[in-house]
């Protein structure tokens, strides 16, 4: 290599290093979080955050989001499913951010953050060089690691020791599954299955900075932040204030009506089984099918993914995945094996366990489980009062 070109490569890489880095912001330059609140569709219930950075010298009004993903990712719903999809930060320009929140008629609120021109220089440039392509990525988990818990965790690498947040909820004793149903309607189907998808490592009590899972307690817990012993919102203001439209839950399309009809129907066919001495093979086909089902699927969420969320769930007790063995019988028309008893009464008992547990407090379980749990109890029972009959008739 000659002199001169060595001097090129050693200009060109000077350069290249100097233009890859942050310009800093002007003296005008503010910094705040934005947050939005819930949409009508579940992946859109609990709000959004997101960093907010304007520049009027410079031009810059952008937002940084990390709440975002590609749907082109190989293998895109097996890696979501499997709690594997990673996320990412973005960067855009806030008219765009804003524009999809106006089409949804979602509010959204601003804070502006009274920190200094250095203050906002080390967060300008930790979220530039996290937009990096080698750094923008992160592993996504519900309750530790998402759109929200990057606001105070960005802010306390940025900022330091000096930032301090108070715990302003000392006469609060919420679980993580407290606070996720506090943004949900209790009789719908997205309440009734994140009770039945989520575990027992939810129903422990969270501590104040763990509610900064969800976007609104961010909003919250900055309003009782402090930087050097001063708060560090210097103000709020409403920028959408879209108020939230009803979702449209009527009762007639919930889980508590569907089950409840499903529990006045097994009622009803379990005593005409009775009084003729039958049994309706339909009915427990259909009961044994969606248990066995959705206990494979519990299997699956807690020990074939990542999502720490749907550990120790103790739905299997109910829905349990073996129901499908004794289901191959049922289609073939046949009566159970010799064993068929000791299974019947075996899902009786845990049945009965699940409800000991859900007193204890062990795990919490939606409420519309004891509909379910009726409904179950009552077809058990006879099925085992049924094949015992038949038992000792054949004998």
């Amino acid at each position: 290599m000659t002199p001169k070109q060595f001097f090129f490569l050693f200009f060109f890489s000077f350069s290249a290093c100097l233009f890859s880095q942050a310009e800093p912001l002007s003296e005008k330059a503010v910094i705040s979080v934005i947050t939005c609140g819930p949409g009508m569709e579940l992946y859109s219930t609990f709000g959004h955050s997101a960093f907010r950075v304007q520049d009027s010298e410079k031009g810059i009004d952008w937002i940084y989001n990390y709440g975002t993903f590609n749907f082109n990712t190989p293998n895109f719903y097996g890696k979501f499913a499997r709690g594997k999809l990673l996320y990412s930060l973005s960067k855009q320009r806030f008219e765009n951010f804003l524009y999809a929140y106006e089409l949804e008629n979602r509010w959204v609120k601003e804070q502006l953050l009274n920190i200094s021109s250095k203050e906002k220089n080390e967060i300008f440039s930790f979220l530039e060089n996290n937009y990096k392509p080698q750094n923008r990525d992160y592993k996504y988990d519900f309750l530790m690691e998402n759109c929200s818990t990057k606001i105070p965790e960005v802010l306390q690498a940025s900022l330091g020791d000096e930032l301090v947040y108070e715990d302003y909820l000392q006469d609060k004793d919420y679980s993580f599954r407290d606070l996720i149903q506090q943004n949900l309607i209790r009789n719908s189907w997205s309440s009734f299955g994140i009770d039945l998808a989520l575990g027992a490592v939810i129903d422990r009590k969270a501590g104040h900075l763990q509610y900064m899972f969800l976007p609104n307690y961010v909003l919250s817990q900055l309003e009782h932040t402090l930087l050097d012993g001063k708060p560090i919102v210097e103000r709020e203001r409403t920028i959408l204030d879209h108020q939230m439209q009803n979702r449209g839950n009527f009762f007639t399309t919930s889980p508590l009506f569907w089950f409840g009809l499903l529990f006045l129907f097994t009622v009803t066919i379990t005593y005409i089984d009775l009084r003729n001495n039958v049994r309706s093979k339909v009915m427990d086909i259909v009961l044994f099918f969606f248990t066995g089902i959705a206990g494979c699927l519990i299997v699956f969420l807690w020990f074939f993914t990542d999502h720490t969320a749907t550990a120790i769930n103790l739905n299997v007790l109910w829905a349990f995945p073996l129901n499908l063995v004794p289901l191959y019988y049922l289609l073939r028309g046949k009566k159970l094996p010799s064993w068929g008893a000791s299974y019947l009464l075996g899902i009786l008992i845990l049945l009965a366990i699940t409800v000991f547990i859900w007193i204890l407090g062990i795990q919490l379980f939606s409420p519309i489980l004891a509909v379910i749990l009726a409904t179950l109890g009552l077809r058990y029972g006879f099925l085992l009062y049924h094949n015992q009959k038949i038992e000792t008739t054949s004998k």
